[in-house]
């Protein structure tokens, strides 16, 4: 099989240097992508162009290849063609009639061809021929040149003709390793995975950073996400996931500092750490998924705050885009199915949080923070390169039971933030006789002791997925008797769930 890659055309329009550069980088990164099914694949290279040719055959393999290629940065079509010695036009008519006949039979079409190169006839020249025995000698319903339901493809370069068989459209962007690398602060949201796949096609290599809020089975979740956005777009290079145990960090925060501050510090610490962490990977630019106005915390007041805390340039791809957009990318690259599943993990929910953070105000809710908390918590990060993070699936987390009714024996434990329990408490807990539990999330691992023992232990939040997540980790430390309260489906949720 033989494929013709047309470059990106912001690649085309650079200077002679960087573009044969960027071009040189592209096929290395081919040759490393293809590598899985075919490493004897040749890739060579034009000034606009690259062709692919493997020796492949399988069906299923030909189709992961074509796959591969529309994934990698840097290519905008691919093209898979068949390459011939120039003939006349009568020989240009043959080859299209062995490619297409079958396919135009009841059906309009129209003939379209690019011509590179000093010839005796013109592009409308092989159209008009070629069209009009097309017309002639197969059983098409006719031309129709506006909105064909075929079109037949041509390419003339030079002494080469290629006559397309089947187009798909690339990824487009900048080949990896073209440009610098990037820290993305992932937590495996709509948001920051889009805004990762934003930086891949741009040709940034891309590392994650994960800031663990909800243990092992939350770490999992995400992880899943970064290593699907690796296999996907950017296999050529190998990147890094490091995680951030973020717990005691967003407990300091909790304890100490003024509820309507809390989203907006919180940012900052995790900047603050992802600068240390990018410095130890000598990378100059963070990102994040943040868009402007969506939530308290991403007013550009706040930003402009938040981005105070860091001297790292700090990179917001979604900047202006709307959270349906983003969804709908994340529906287009894979990643909806992923990011649904997973709440985004901002831990301190505040009541009536800022829109205007003020510098002074924060720097004095900060002076109160013991930022041996961060630097505990950025020692104890966990690098893995990201082809070892695949080993951490080896042993899932345990089935989480899911319940709809509570027994005398349970023990239920709401482990909602404390903000969430006053808005809307648990109620009937203080009535009945089973023993009920107020232990935040961030709290739970802290606490194994006092569950240890109890016949079964309940976990409640609202929407269930904080609870089903809290529960597989739990399980994964050894505690057979968790399972989760999920109301939401029954009469006795209206009842109980204020």
């Amino acid at each position: 099989m033989l494929y013709l890659l047309k470059l990106f055309p912001e690649i085309t329009i650079k200077s002679r240097p960087v573009r044969r550069q960027q071009t040189r980088q592209l096929r290395k990164n081919i040759r490393a992508v293809l590598a899985e099914f075919d490493t004897a694949a040749q890739v060579s290279g034009d000034w606009d162009s690259i062709e692919v040719e493997t020796a492949v055959s399988e069906p299923d393999t030909l189709a992961r290849i074509r796959e591969r290629l529309c994934n990698t940065p840097g290519i905008s079509m691919v093209s898979e063609v068949g390459k011939y010695q120039l003939p006349d036009l009568d020989g240009i008519l043959t080859l299209a009639l062995e490619s297409y006949a079958e396919r135009l039979a009841g059906k309009t079409f129209a003939v379209r061809c690019k011509r590179l190169g000093k010839h005796a006839f013109s592009s409308v020249d092989v159209e008009r021929f070629v069209g009009g025995g097309l017309n002639g000698q197969t059983d098409a319903s006719g031309v129709n040149l506006t909105n064909p339901e075929v079109t037949v493809l041509l390419e003339v370069r030079h002494d080469v003709l290629y006559v397309v068989r089947k187009q798909s459209r690339g990824l487009g962007g900048f080949p990896l390793g073209c440009q610098e690398s990037v820290l993305s602060l992932i937590s495996g949201g709509f948001d920051s995975s889009v805004s990762s796949y934003h930086c891949i096609r741009r040709g940034l290599q891309t590392h994650y950073c994960f800031f663990n809020l909800g243990g092992r089975a939350h770490e999992l979740a995400v992880k899943e996400v970064a290593l699907y956005l690796w296999m996907k777009y950017h296999t050529s290079h190998r990147v890094k996931f490091i995680s951030v145990p973020f717990e005691g960090v967003v407990s300091e925060i909790l304890e100490r500092v003024d509820n309507a501050q809390m989203g907006v510090i919180l940012k900052r610490m995790m900047l603050r750490a992802a600068e240390r962490v990018a410095a130890e990977l000598d990378i100059k630019a963070l990102v994040t998924g943040e868009s402007v106005a969506q939530v308290s915390s991403q007013t550009l007041i706040n930003l402009s705050v938040i981005d105070t805390a860091t001297d790292t340039l700090v990179l917001r791809p979604l900047a202006t885009s709307d959270k349906q957009e983003i969804i709908d990318t994340a529906r287009h690259i894979g990643t909806e199915e992923f990011s649904k599943h997973i709440p985004e993990y901002c831990a301190v929910i505040s009541r009536n949080p800022t829109t205007r953070a003020r510098p002074e105000r924060i720097a004095r809710e900060e002076a109160r923070i013991d930022m041996g908390v961060l630097d505990s918590a950025v020692a104890a990060a966990n690098y893995q390169l990201i082809t070892e993070v695949m080993d951490d699936f080896g042993e899932q987390p345990h089935e989480v039971n899911i319940v709809n009714s509570i027994d005398s024996a349970d023990t239920v434990v709401d482990i909602r933030h404390p903000n969430e329990v006053e808005l809307s408490p648990f109620k009937g807990a203080a009535d009945a006789a089973n023993e009920f539990l107020n232990i935040p999330f961030y709290e739970l691992r802290a606490s194994l002791g006092e569950l240890a023992g109890k016949p079964r232990i309940l976990l409640y939040c609202e929407r269930g997925m904080m609870s089903r997540l809290h529960a597989a980790n739990l399980q994964d430390e050894g505690f057979a008797n968790i399972a989760v309260l999920d109301l939401r489906d029954t009469q006795s949720a209206k009842k109980q769930v204020g």
